[in-house]
């Protein structure tokens, strides 16, 4: 392990962090909190004696009653936002739909070359076979 400042020791690549009470706890105690888990005898006589278990419980009994609180609270929109939000969104749709239209007419335009190509392309080579027929063959 090494250590990050006097108190403070965080585990190395090859090091094996060993299981404790605390930590095998702290992932329970927020569902202590909450009610949706419970500890057994052993677990709560452990929470009783140690410090940093209490705290932990104390700083997770704080945040529930902060999200508590969140819940009540209600917040009022800025007059005019809810108008705002539909024209940015009528505004996207608008730009969308006229990239789509440039999108399939961009398409419609390479596919009539690629038409047109194909055909001069035929013509050449119908032109060329009609006028080797008229040739004579060289004597060689």
């Amino acid at each position: 392990m090494r250590s990050d400042g006097p108190h403070v020791l965080e585990p190395t690549e090859g090091d094996k962090v060993p299981e404790t009470p605390c930590r095998a706890l702290s992932i329970d105690l927020a569902g202590v909190v909450d009610g949706s888990s419970r500890l057994d005898r052993g677990e709560r006589r452990h929470v009783e004696r140690c410090l940093r278990c209490q705290a932990e419980l104390a700083q997770y009994r704080k945040l529930l009653r902060a999200m508590q609180t969140l819940r009540k609270e209600t917040a009022t929109p800025a007059p005019g936002l809810l108008g705002e939000i539909l024209a940015a969104v009528e505004a996207a749709g608008e730009r969308q739909a006229v990239r789509s239209v440039i999108t399939g007419r961009r398409v419609a335009y390479f596919g009539g070359i690629a038409a047109a190509t194909a055909a001069g392309a035929a013509g050449a080579i119908v032109l060329a076979a009609r006028s080797r027929k008229g040739r004579l063959p060289l004597a060689g």
